[in-house]
């Protein structure tokens, strides 16, 4: 069997599984952030932390329990680290530097999970699943309720109010995350993975020297890290190293983790906002850019260019023997076009294209499908421009689910779109044009400005891959891709909540023989039309003096 065949076989059956799941967790997603019945432990939480779960929040209260709780979780993870050195189970690890911590710390809760450190050499266990695994349930349960909060504004008529946020925070992670997290790592130690909480020890001797490795609860933060789409390694190697990823068949079950609830999200929303049509057409845009994606991806990897290649049987430079060009790339697209950002490849070893295709994915917005929550609001955000843009086009007033999008939606929506690029374009020009910053390049021209395009990206965009090759452990880059994380995933959540208030003051508007169907095929072409240009607009010029300038020199 050809590499080409089996990789259209693993995209096959992963396309069949998530088909599979995606009807019953749907609607039970639905269900479960639609219910009025509180669990047994999930009031013991609430009375912990003093909240009243009935109680609805208008937009501005529910932002403010999303800034509070992300902010206490900020200091809890920097605080944390800082005194690990101090702390049981730490293998003998010091404290974590300052600008480390705070970047960590940062990354972790913006669901970014960006590392500057090695993990099996910065890390111990009270950290790593006390603090980094224990903000992959709770960073990933934001993103579902501000998702969530925005489908209520569609859904809802006459009222400001959302739901609550503390409420959704804790279904979210008690009632989905958990779970199915369980199961995950259950699989992921049947197929290889380790779980245990053993010191460093010695493995061998090699070239003269010795290894050593030390244990951890790998399995569990594995599975949380892939269908949370937050995408920290417990080590370095992250998805590549053998303990978290250790043969074909895991790696295509994290696939199958990362892309699980991000396109499941939509028939959430089609079942919350009365019509599972919608949310097929959300689903069709998403899965055209995917798919486009990954046929684009293997075609640019598998190209044979040159007598190298040719014997390889592709660009297998940085990429592992076990997963092959296929399993690598559609590991990529998946954790690209996802806010998860882990890697079972090295994307700067990736052929100029491939790297441009990666980035690219980032750009879009990490919408198709995205990542929790944040994928599906992201979306819908698209959905409105496009919806005006058709408005315009046609001379009326253009509607959505029922609802006028007037001067105040598109402006929120326009801020939102707006917010990302200026942090990834405007740091990536300052980083160019400081002396120190590009001392961290490893290589020059194209691709080293591609190297620091895409840590900005990754950050901004709350991905958290790494174009591998960057030297990001710096003062300069810890704290400004720190920055990055926090405004690019908290300030668009500002404008989602408030477009959200938006909506669901308004009174429904009947449907009339020139309403837009926006739950026809026509529409959804126009959705993917819509993202591809804007992205374009906004980010050509860069991805011309990285990606694509390799690319064509090549």
């Amino acid at each position: 069997m050809s590499p080409q065949v089996a990789g259209v076989l693993q995209l096959t059956a992963l396309i069949a599984a998530l088909a599979l799941a995606y009807r019953p967790l749907g609607d039970h997603m639905a269900k479960v952030y639609s219910s009025e019945k509180h669990y047994t432990p999930e009031k013991w939480i609430y009375k912990v932390i003093g909240a009243n779960p009935a109680a609805e929040m208008r937009w501005p209260a529910y932002l403010r329990g999303v800034l509070a709780f992300s902010a206490v979780s900020v200091l809890f993870l920097y605080l944390l680290q800082r005194i690990q050195g101090s702390l049981p189970g730490s293998l003998g690890f010091s404290s974590i530097d300052p600008d480390q911590a705070f970047n960590t710390a940062a990354s972790f809760v913006a669901n970014t999970n960006w590392q500057s450190y090695y993990g099996e050499q910065a890390m111990g266990h009270v950290v790593q699943t006390g603090g980094l695994a224990v903000q992959n349930f709770l960073s990933a349960a934001v993103g579902m309720a501000v998702a969530v909060a925005l489908v209520r504004g569609f859904a809802r008529s006459r009222t400001g109010e959302l739901g609550n946020f503390w409420a959704d925070l804790v279904r979210g992670t008690v009632r989905i995350l958990l779970p199915i997290s369980v199961i995950g790592a259950l699989v992921l130690v049947a197929c290889g993975a380790i779980q245990n909480f053993s010191g460093i020890h010695q493995v061998g001797q090699f070239m003269g020297g010795t290894q050593e490795w030390n244990g951890g609860a790998v399995a569990s933060q594995e599975a949380i890290k892939e269908l949370g789409t937050n995408g920290g390694g417990y080590f370095n190697a992250n998805s590549a190293h053998p303990f978290e990823n250790p043969n074909p068949l895991s790696n295509l079950f994290e696939i199958f983790l990362i892309l699980l609830i991000p396109f499941a999200l939509t028939r959430t929303f089609g079942r919350m906002a009365g019509s599972l049509r919608q949310g097929y057409a959300i689903l069709g845009a998403m899965a055209v850019i995917w798919i486009g994606f990954t046929a684009l991806m293997m075609w640019t990897e598998f190209a044979h260019r040159g007598p190298a290649f040719e014997i390889a049987g592709g660009a297998m430079e940085g990429k592992e023997t076990r997963f092959g060009i296929a399993g690598s790339s559609i590991f990529a697209v998946a954790t690209t076009l996802t806010s998860t950002g882990a890697v079972n490849s090295f994307h700067s070893s990736y052929t100029g294209f491939g790297g441009g295709i990666t980035m690219l994915g980032m750009q879009l917005g990490e919408i198709a499908p995205g990542g929790v929550g944040s994928g599906l609001y992201g979306m819908l955000i698209m959905a409105v421009i496009a919806v005006f843009l058709a408005g315009l086009m046609v001379g009326r007033t253009p509607e959505y689910l029922g609802k006028k999008i007037g001067t105040r939606q598109i402006k929120l929506a326009a801020c939102y779109i707006l917010v990302t690029p200026a942090l990834v374009l405007g740091f990536t020009a300052v980083a160019m044009a400081l002396p120190t910053p590009a001392d961290s390049m490893t290589n020059s021209g194209a691709h080293g400005f591609s190297e620091i395009l895409y840590a900005y990206t990754s950050g901004a965009n709350n991905n958290g891959s790494a174009f591998a090759g960057l030297n990001a452990d710096t003062q300069w880059f810890n704290t400004t891709i720190g920055i990055a994380m926090l405004l690019g995933r908290f300030v668009p959540m500002v404008f989602v909540l408030a477009l959200a208030g938006s909506l669901a003051e308004q009174k429904p508007v009947p449907e009339t023989a020139g309403t837009l169907r926006t739950d026809k095929p026509l529409y959804a072409g126009l959705l993917v039309g819509t993202i591809l240009i804007i992205t374009g607009l906004t980010y050509f010029p860069a991805l011309a003096l990285g990606p694509l300038a390799e690319g064509l020199a090549s």
